[in-house]
């Protein structure tokens, strides 16, 4: 898709500003009360180049490799699995934190997530997560399998009570590429105690090709996004919890699962103008969550249908409403429109859907690099944005005013010097103090603690 995207930007003469936002752009910097009341953040200067080759920094800053792919894990039980992915930072006692960290294995990975007794949900599957356990000055006390035997662990997203929940972007059977379960489940992960939650799928939840999930905290309903990779492509999730009050295991009560319907709108992509608002949002029985014959997106939801969206992808609650994300939609691939990105906010008191911010080279608000992905809040207000595109790739940051600034960006790490490759970011997050910035790269697998003046930045 970045091939595409270059030469769609070429014909605009918009190459040198990349992919750009139109819209309410402040609507991304609501997600906290603490962000709310951070300043503007800003720039922290050019980035200068970093003597060993891993991760170019402003001057001030400075990072720590915490793992690497192939490495062996602190707990004996293998090597350092690889992809990179999705990540999480928890709060955990006597000052220390909890890294929960993905790995999008497929089948074919080289590194699979080691099988570990009691936490092995399929010992075909190769995805899962690790779990890295810091002290207060991000030295590493410890590096452990959370959970093994998941497939494609992609995104995800934390819980108020402090688990993580990974997700599988697959809807693979038992007995496709060889696994003896079916996949494309939610698990819940304990990164401070992984036995706890152990591999449990929360099949209720669905069995879809999950990409990120976002919860209310007032009442515990689960969004959920689904990067179905053909037509027809993903629709947007609603589960309610038999024990709305949550806590570890809770989500293992059932509930309900509904698909969301916007009536008269088949597929999002046909909506193109920013702040389009809908109301009466119809939230809709899924027939068959474990999509026992048939996959739910193809299932029948009645005279009104369904909602359908290509690439929905993040998923995030902020303030009274939950934010997802379609990353683009191409005619050619199937979808009713082209776009280069959306940002969807669903308001559930008002049931009102309204389209906050479109990605594209005619927008206001310019990115210098392509291929937005990861999204998260900065300590100092703002974003931050991992670039997974062709070339050398970056964190941006964006400020409520639009300004976007180069925050890191990664070595030469995989390819040849005739053939150059460059491993994409994921996962960013920080630290629950805002004093350091977690990042992974995806290949080859590495996750970088970076400190430095977050909460100083400058335009």
């Amino acid at each position: 898709m970045s091939a595409t995207r270059r030469q769609i930007l070429a014909r605009t003469g918009a190459t040198a500003a990349g992919i750009a936002f139109s819209g309410a752009v402040s609507e991304l910097f609501t997600g906290t009360a603490d962000a709310a009341q951070l300043g503007h953040g800003g720039g922290y200067g050019p980035l200068v180049p970093d003597p060993d080759g891993l991760l170019d920094l402003p001057e001030g800053f400075g990072y720590r490799v915490l793992s690497r792919e192939g490495d062996p894990l602190r707990s004996g039980e293998g090597p350092v699995p690889g992809n990179h992915d999705g990540m999480a930072a928890f709060a955990g006692r006597r000052g220390r934190l909890h890294l929960v960290r993905n790995h999008e294995n497929r089948a074919t990975a080289p590194r699979p997530v080691p099988v570990v007794p009691g936490l092995t949900y399929d010992p075909m599957g190769k995805g899962g997560c690790t779990a890295l356990e810091l002290d207060g000055r991000d030295r590493v006390l410890g590096e452990r399998v959370a959970i093994a035997g998941t497939a494609v662990n992609c995104a995800g997203g934390p819980t108020p009570w402090g688990t993580w929940l990974t997700c599988e972007e697959t809807e693979d059977r038992a007995g496709t590429n060889g696994y003896t379960k079916d996949h494309g489940f939610v698990f819940e992960v304990d990164g401070s105690d992984p036995r706890r939650t152990g591999a449990v799928p929360l099949t209720a939840m669905g069995r879809f090709q999950h990409e990120a999930v976002a919860i209310d905290p007032g009442n515990g309903t689960v969004y959920e996004t689904e990067d179905a990779f053909d037509k027809p492509f993903g629709l947007f999730y609603r589960f309610l919890p038999n024990k709305p009050r949550g806590g570890i295991g809770s989500l293992r009560a059932g509930g309900t699962l509904e698909a969301m319907r916007v009536p008269g709108v088949p597929d999002l992509s046909t909506v193109q103008e920013t702040g389009a608002t809908f109301d009466r949002i119809e939230w809709v029985p899924v027939p068959d969550p474990l999509a026992k014959e048939t996959p739910i997106r193809f299932q029948d939801f009645g005279a009104g249908g369904i909602t359908h969206a290509q690439k929905l992808e993040g998923c995030y609650w902020g303030g009274r409403c939950v934010y997802f994300v379609s990353s683009f939609a191409h005619r050619s691939a199937g979808s009713a429109a082209d776009h280069f990105g959306q940002v969807w906010r669903y308001d559930p008191h008002r049931r009102r859907l309204t389209l906050v911010i479109v990605f594209g080279p005619d927008a206001d608000v310019q990115l210098p690099g392509e291929s937005p992905d990861n999204i998260c809040l900065a300590p100092g207000g703002g974003l931050m944005v991992c670039e997974d595109g062709g070339g050398a790739q970056h964190v941006f940051g964006v400020t409520r005013k639009g300004e976007v600034y180069a925050v890191a960006r990664g070595a030469q790490n995989v390819g040849t010097p005739d053939d150059p490759e460059w491993g994409e970011f994921a996962g960013v997050t920080f630290s629950p103090d805002g004093r350091t910035m977690y990042v992974n790269c995806y290949n080859p697998g590495t996750t970088f603690a970076v400190t430095g003046p977050w909460r100083a930045g400058h335009p």
